[in-house]
């Protein structure tokens, strides 16, 4: 079960310290991610107060929970669904009620069992937003020191330099003197503890117009850190960043971006996962033509906008963990891609658009947690594809056994198939195409049979009449 806890990795953190014994330590990589998007986690009152939020019933929950044993496989439920409305639809005279009562039950304890973790995985999600919710209060909480210490000063009063640290340094406010920095280059705001009379996200805005005619003078500006903070908006100045080239919000409570943000066409690299959007700006791809990682997974994202599909430079495209519905047609356009990973929008995601095939350059494809069924009858085109994850999908074309021989393994499945489908629809041409003619075809092929088994000798007549035959046929010929 705790296995089963690693999506909700601060449930899994919070109950491994409350109880060791018995529940076993995040993974390491899911640590890692931890420690990136909640870096005071190991603060004494954080944890204690995150332990203190956990309700008493969850213990229990896990412990009913474990004793279901593993979720349905998804194409074991798909199937018990579809012979329930079979049994459902079957006519009464040819089974009795009684062992249509029978036979159906053993299909409905599987869906059953099935909404049962699905309610279950629903209640720990509600509980790993809460405890996401209580880190911010303990965070806020928390007695920084100097608002701005002499140390900080000091890094500002550079003047001219171009490369301001100033994360990990639990700021309450951005200094004034920030602005006086315009040749700056990279600026790390992350990870700090913004407090002022403002709103956080205020702060970060009244910074940005305090600055030499307004965000203007950060016209060097190639790299910009504010991930980690407890911001909910970006201003619209954004746009005037135009040598901007690696932005990270990562790990705020952004529910959009700002269309502005479109402007920033010398953006290679975006980050905008751990936040809340629900929504990318609808031009994204149109401004940021030449993006090459966009990472936007743990959000509430259901759709990709349509502009996205012009991102002709886009190599690396992160969305997993989010409400993803599909992927808009024109996909394939976005050939530089290597890297496309969509796993974990569980049940929203239910298939992919035949156009995937026409990303020629793909590399590494995870589609695993998600409701898809067959794959598009091209999937073999994808010549490039060495790592492919399709995990946890009730799939039906391929077949288990070929998802477990890898990429390769599906290729050459997909491809198989893609060609009896070809010459299967070769013969239906040819047989509408006889009847078409009006059985011409196919009395012209029985004429070439009975010339040929004449010419051969073939007849069923007698000897004695062969001679005679064979002098008729040489008249004919």
């Amino acid at each position: 079960m705790d296995h089963d806890l690693e999506i909700f990795p601060l449930l899994s953190y919070a109950l491994h310290h409350s109880d060791p014994a018995s529940h076993a330590p995040p993974s390491l990589s899911v640590q890692h991610s931890l420690a990136n998007r909640y870096p005071l986690l190991t603060n004494p009152h954080v944890i204690s107060t995150l332990i203190e939020s956990i309700p008493s019933t969850i213990t229990q929950t896990l412990h009913v929970f474990a004793s279901l044993g593993p979720r349905p496989d998804p194409s074991s439920v798909s199937s018990a669904r579809a012979k329930i409305a079979q049994i459902r639809e079957t006519d009464p005279s040819s089974l009795s009620p009684e062992d249509a009562a029978k036979e159906e039950q053993i299909y409905v304890t599987v869906v059953k069992l099935e909404e049962v973790h699905e309610g279950y995985e629903k209640q720990l999600r509600g509980l790993e937003e809460k405890l996401s919710e209580v880190y911010a209060s303990a965070v806020e909480s928390l007695d920084g020191g100097d608002e701005v210490n002499e140390e900080v000063l000091e890094i500002l009063d550079g003047g001219g330099v171009e490369r301001i640290d100033l994360s990990d340094r639990r700021l309450k406010l951005l200094p004034e003197a920030l602005g006086n920095n315009v040749s700056l280059v990279s600026l790390n705001l992350s990870r700090n503890d913004l407090k002022d009379e403002l709103k956080h996200d205020e702060i970060l805005l009244n910074f940005l117009q305090l600055l030499p005619d307004t965000i203007s003078g950060l016209e060097k500006l190639e790299e910009l850190d504010v991930s980690s903070n407890l911001l909910e908006s970006l201003p619209d100045s954004f746009g005037l960043l135009l040598n901007l080239r690696v932005l990270n919000v990562s790990g705020n409570k952004l529910t959009y971006l700002p269309e502005s943000i479109t402007q920033c066409r010398s953006l290679v690299e975006l980050d905008a996962s751990f936040n809340n959007l629900a929504s990318l700006p609808a031009n994204i791809g149109y401004g940021l033509l030449n993006l090459e990682r966009l990472s936007i997974h743990l959000n509430k994202l259901r759709f990709f906008p349509n502009s996205i599909c012009e991102m002709r430079s886009l190599r690396y495209l992160d969305a997993h963990m989010n409400e993803i519905h599909g992927l808009p047609i024109a996909i394939g356009r976005l050939t530089s891609l290597e890297v496309l990973n969509l796993s974990s929008n569980f049940s929203d995601l239910t298939e992919l658009p035949d156009t995937i095939s026409d990303l020629a350059n793909l590399k590494e494809l995870d589609v695993s947690n998600n409701q898809i069924r067959v794959l598009p009858d091209s999937f073999f085109r994808l010549e490039k594809l060495e790592k492919l994850n399709l995990d946890q999908n009730p799939l039906e074309f391929p077949p288990q056994e070929m998802v477990n021989q890898g990429a390769e393994g599906v290729r050459e499945y997909m491809r198989k198939r893609w060609e009896e489908m070809v010459e299967e629809e070769q013969l239906r041409s040819v047989i509408e195409a006889e009847k078409q003619q009006g059985g011409v075809t196919g009395w012209l092929s029985w004429g070439s049979s009975i010339v040929s088994n004449l010419l051969s000798g073939g007849t069923q007549s007698g000897g004695a009449n062969k001679p005679k035959e064979d002098s008729y046929m040489d008249q004919l010929l």
